[in-house]
């Protein structure tokens, strides 16, 4: 969902924003597409030891809860730290004049 708001972003900024690099946007629009789709081929893994190599069911349980909370974790982590790089390079494609604009807009 993220990913295909940040595109839209960069659309309207291709159409709206005078000045502005649309070859670079449509790399960001490309990369955010891959981003998206990486993360969704992601989502979905197995616990890789079977409820025989616990003690009991609440220990296999734990683990497994425990195991899907880290790979959650960094699979989150990962998905924000490359959203973050995205939305730096979608700054970065602005022209200053635009980046000025914005500031005053947020003083005023």
């Amino acid at each position: 969902m993220i990913c295909g708001a940040l595109a839209g972003e960069c659309v309207i900024a291709k159409i709206t924003v005078p000045g502005i690099d649309p070859e670079k946007l449509n790399e960001i629009i490309y990369e955010l597409a891959e981003l998206q789709y990486n993360a969704l081929s992601r989502v979905n893994f197995d616990f890789p030891q079977s409820p025989k190599a616990f003690a009991s069911a609440a220990e296999y349980n734990k683990a497994r809860s425990a195991y899907f909370k880290a790979a959650y974790r960094k699979l989150k982590g990962e998905f924000n730290a490359h959203v973050e790089a995205i939305v730096k390079k979608m700054n970065e494609a602005l022209p200053q004049a635009q980046k000025d604009a914005n500031k005053a807009a947020l003083k005023a």
